[in-house]
């Protein structure tokens, strides 16, 4: 009999000058006093950062762990995996990220240490009048506009922006030059990746007025310059009622559902991160239950084969998964 069964754990905060305090007023997380709590990251394993089971007979196990003891019921038909590879986080910006991007598997093999690279989407929680996404750059930028731009300080004049409406989903693909504005909050499926080159930093300072480093050549050296203006994904039908795929790439799959009925889902042998991000809904499996509310995260191990979802009343969910 299996010893895997749905995990959820502990979330792990990451505190940056750009972040605030929603994490705790909307989605309900333990965050501390400080006023700069930027991220929640829901489930990671990614050397020292390490996602600890938070209930269950396995509580208090890393998830890296549970990929090495537990990794052919984990995966399933995508078993062996050396780490879990895929990080699913909450952002709250407060105040706008930097302007960034990130390198593709080739170019993070090459680091030192070597890494992953970061191919990521965003899906919008909530989003204040004005609040923009930076993604992609404008038609016909190159290098050397870049560059000039970044000695000017004006390097956000390079890049296409948008307002978004809640609900929205971006796919930054690696290479991808970009920045999330102030006033939004986002759900984040990425690679398990903490690779970020820094193109421009609105001159700020920390706490200590100390500016952040930049990487300028770097992240001239890993941009898609051929990656013009990116605009919302545009959901497509899955044929089941309430179920549509945001993003189909080589590196995930990301669906949402948005139902009031029960769901019952076949997992395919794959593992499943499950993210409900309103509403809340029971979770059943062959062995027992539990109750998702509004942010909380659960990763479905491939052995489960079958689950239900039960919303209470109505929720939305995001279904992280890799591809065939």
């Amino acid at each position: 009999m299996s010893t895997l069964y749905p995990l959820r754990f502990q979330p792990l905060f990451k505190e940056y000058l750009w972040g605030g305090r929603r994490l705790g007023s909307v989605l309900g997380k333990p965050i501390g006093d400080g006023p700069t709590y930027a991220e929640s990251w829901e489930a990671v394993d990614h050397g020292d950062d390490q996602s600890i089971v938070a209930d269950g007979p396995l509580a208090g196990m890393s998830l890296h762990q549970v990929v090495t003891y537990h990794g052919q019921e984990l995966f399933g038909r995508h078993a062996p995996q050396p780490v879990f590879p895929l990080l699913f986080k909450f952002l709250d910006a407060k105040r706008t990220l930097s302007v960034q991007v990130h390198p593709n598997d080739q170019q993070g093999a090459k680091l030192d240490p070597p890494d992953l690279g970061k191919t990521e989407a965003w899906v919008v929680l909530t989003a204040e009048p004005g609040s923009k996404i930076y993604a992609g750059l404008k038609p016909g930028v190159t290098r050397d506009d870049l560059a000039a731009a970044v000695g000017a300080g004006t390097s956000d004049q390079c890049l296409h922006s948008f307002e978004p409406d809640v609900g929205d989903c971006v796919f930054i693909k690696a290479g991808t030059v970009h920045a999330l504005g102030e006033g939004l909050m986002i759900a984040e499926i990425q690679q398990a990746s903490n690779t970020t080159f820094r193109l421009f930093d609105w001159n700020r300072v920390d706490k200590d007025g100390k500016a952040r480093p930049l990487h300028i050549e770097q992240s001239l050296d890993v941009t898609d310059f051929e990656r013009g203006p990116v605009e919302p994904q545009t959901p497509q039908s899955t044929g089941e009622a309430g179920i549509e795929r945001l993003v189909e790439c080589d590196k995930f799959l990301l669906t949402r559902a948005n139902r009031a009925e029960p769901y019952v889902m076949n997992l395919g042998d794959r593992f499943h991160l499950l993210s409900v991000i309103d509403g809340e809904a029971t979770l059943e499996w062959s062995a027992g239950s539990l109750t998702l509310d509004t942010g909380q995260t659960v990763l479905l191990p491939a052995v489960c084969d079958q689950v239900t979802l039960a919303p209470i009343g109505s929720a939305i969910w995001l279904d992280s998964c890799l591809p065939n």
